[in-house]
Parts: structure tokens; sequence; C-alpha cells
């Protein structure tokens, strides 16, 4: 059996992660999507030997397993050579999620979040619905980016420039968690967000620890 599946996304220090651990908290099962991307090229695999043979030997490092930096080195500012990366990588990806999700159901676990990136700019968004999008303060974001990769203003601001709006990604939103606030509250937004997305799957909220939504 496979489960219901919803959207996890966010940009970058978005706080995506931190809604995701609530998730966990709950019991909510997450596949994240970026773990099986690296699991999918891991040394030994078929994914890995496709990329190799596409691109060469110098996308590896010196213990055998992918460069991710040499790679994206080489597919940056070459359209053919992305396309010809998500050739390889994509379809792999699906069918590992599939697998984990099969996995999960077989568990018991009625509700997954699939947590990814770039759900919104990869045209999946209509996969995952109910779609919910994590977002900050602009102001917070590039605050985040600078503290956690030790980046410069200029720098964090560049990285955020080169990642789709976060307004564009709300708008197309099912659920938006702002996580311009403290801890608990986005632990009681991911609740309350939760208890919806339950609502929307059919699936009893009571399962998570969640009742009715408190009066505020």
């Amino acid at each position: 059996m496979i489960p219901r599946l919803f959207g996890l996304t966010g940009g970058i220090a978005s706080g995506k992660s931190t809604v995701a651990g609530f998730l966990r908290d709950r019991g909510v099962a997450v596949i994240d999507a970026d773990q099986i991307a690296r699991d999918v090229v891991a040394p030994g695999t078929e994914g890995l030997r496709e990329i190799v043979e596409a691109f060469g030997a110098g996308v590896l490092a010196s213990d055998g397993s992918l460069d991710r930096k040499a790679l994206a080195g080489r597919v940056f500012g070459d359209e053919e050579a992305r396309r010809r990366l998500e050739r390889i990588t994509h379809p792999l990806i699906r069918m590992a999620s599939v697998q984990r999700a099969k996995e999960l159901g077989a568990q018991g676990h009625a509700l997954v979040a699939y947590e990814a990136a770039l759900l919104v700019e990869t045209g999946q968004a209509e996969a995952f619905r109910p779609l919910v999008v994590v977002v900050v303060d602009d102001r917070v974001q590039i605050e985040r980016v600078m503290a956690r990769d030790k980046a410069t203003r200029e720098q964090a601001e560049a990285r955020l420039r080169a990642q789709m709006a976060q307004s564009a990604k709300a708008a197309v939103a099912d659920h938006v968690i702002d996580t311009t606030c403290t801890l608990a509250e986005v632990s009681r937004k991911t609740d309350d967000v939760l208890r919806q997305v339950c609502a929307a799957c059919g699936v009893d909220a009571s399962r998570y620890g969640l009742g009715e939504s408190p009066t505020r």
C-alpha cells in the first residue's frame, strides 16, 4: 500500500527542515528527496556509473564517490549538460521515492511528507498536493544563510537571487508556514497545517496526537 503523500518545500534557510522535524515528532514519516538524490549516485550504484559514462571520471572524488562540486562545474551554465544529468537522476529518484513510500505504507504509515527543495521549480507541485510551502522574512533568511554557511551578506543575497522567489512558491501552495517567529510558534503552525492536511487526505489527525484546533 502506498500512503498519501503531501509536498513540503521551501527556499534556502526558510525553516523547511525545522518543519519536517516537527512533523517527525508528531509521527509523520518524511521522505527526504535530497537524501534519496545522494543515495542513487552513491559508489557502486547504476546512477554513478551512468554519470561517469556521461561526464567522465573527472566528476569522481579520490575515494570513488561523486565529486558534486566538480559535477556542478560541468553542468553550470550548460543547459544540455543539465538536462543530460536530469535524464539520469530524475527517474532513479522517482523510483527510489516510490519504493520508500511503499516501505512506509507497509510499516503502517497513512501519511508521508515528501520534503524536496525544488518541487515547484521542477514542475512536481501537482503530484504532491496538498503542498506545504515554508517561507521566512527575507532579512531573516539572509541572516540565517550568513550564519549557517559563514557567508558574506553579498554572497547570501546572491544565493537568494539565484533561487525562485518565495512569493512565487507561496502562490501555488495549499498551505504556507512562515517561520519568522519562535520555534514554539512554528510548532503550533505546523500542527495546524497537519490537521488540515489530514482532513484533506482523509486521515484521522488523532493518530498524530492532534485533536480539534484549539480556540485562539
